[in-house]
């Protein structure tokens, strides 16, 4: 296996995604009722199955069900040659327009912050699975649109596309956070503050949501997934490191330091991406994390672009795989 530090100019480390299985949580459990209330209890304390409890104590071998059968392959040429470029260009295309697509919604958790938040509804019919995303920091706000737009797009669209949703029809919600993913110690502003410990408000706003939508509309709870760029990869990395029994994958970009070492819950399947050149936020972040989560008995996927900034997004999201992958994860 090769480290995880390894440069990989035109694929990835190779190691099978992970997955697992679970009893389908009763209809009155509701995803928010430990951690989504901004409580002190993280989403790890959601209410498990034996199963579960076996399966993250690591006694329980990865069930066959909901594995994508062979390693994702990245698309041709190197992040800076014509053939990946088109893809890049292709797929501005296709959105054009599609942002209308996505309604615009208000959700209020119980301390009555008013959080905005998007939501694109699929037109297939029957209980589908639903895509997070997690804006990073240019997002920031409440006119409920940055989320979706400039670097976001990618990350929001691509399940969205008219060739995603014909064959892995889905959910997908984009909430707007002004006090960012993480948990942080008090700070004057435009500071977010410290880094510390424990569920962050805004993830804790984000899973109150799909509380509340998983109530509104048929979701296929074996099949939810959270994803982010940046300050939201971070976010993503957060969610897998407290939400073991919600989501069934994730797929951090670029993500940005938090307090967890990436090794927490390490039977979630995880596909990663950063660029070497990232100055932004250091590729060793993502290093650390993938060889903490593999010294935890994980296997995550992990792309590291050669050359690529913090702008790695656009390739992650135009990987041709990618949707494949994750929509196979089960949880």
């Amino acid at each position: 296996m090769h480290e995880a530090t390894t440069r990989l100019p035109l694929s990835f480390h190779p190691v099978k995604s992970c997955t697992r299985t679970g009893s389908r949580p009763a209809p009155e459990t509701r995803f928010g009722e430990d951690c989504g209330r901004f409580r002190e209890l993280p989403c790890h304390n959601l209410p498990m199955t034996r199963r579960d409890v076996l399966f993250l104590a690591g006694a329980l071998p990865m069930g066959a069900a909901g594995q994508s059968g062979s390693e994702p392959k990245l698309a041709p040429g190197g992040p800076d040659s014509a053939e990946r470029r088109a893809l890049i260009e292709a797929f501005e295309k296709k959105t054009a327009g599609l942002a209308q697509r996505f309604e615009a919604r208000t959700h209020r958790p119980i301390d009555g912050w008013a959080i905005p938040y998007r939501l694109f509804r699929p037109e297939a019919a029957g209980r589908l699975p639903l895509v997070l995303y997690l804006h990073g920091a240019g997002g920031i706000g409440s006119d409920n649109r940055k989320q979706i737009e400039g670097g976001n797009v990618l990350g929001t669209h691509l399940w969205a596309l008219a060739e995603t949703q014909r064959q892995h029809p889905c959910y997908i919600v984009a909430p707007q956070t002004d006090r960012r993913w993480l948990r942080y110690d008090a700070a004057p502003p435009p500071g977010p503050g410290r880094l510390v410990p424990g569920f962050g408000q805004g993830a804790a706003a984000a899973v109150d949501i799909l509380d509340a939508l998983r109530r509104e509309f048929a979701i296929d709870e074996h099949r939810i997934y959270v994803t982010g760029n940046s300050m939201g990869g971070g976010g993503a990395w957060h969610m897998v490191a407290h939400c073991a029994t919600l989501f069934a994958a994730a797929v951090p970009c670029c993500g940005s330091p938090s307090a967890e070492s990436g090794s927490e819950n390490p039977g979630m399947a995880v596909w990663n991406f950063h660029g070497d050149a990232d100055e932004s936020v250091p590729v060793e972040v993502s290093r650390e994390r993938i060889a903490a989560r593999r010294k935890a008995g994980g296997k995550p996927v992990y792309t590291e672009y050669p050359g690529l900034g913090h702008d790695v997004a656009r390739w992650a999201y135009t990987e041709p795989a990618l949707p494949e992958w994750l929509f196979a994860q089960q949880r």
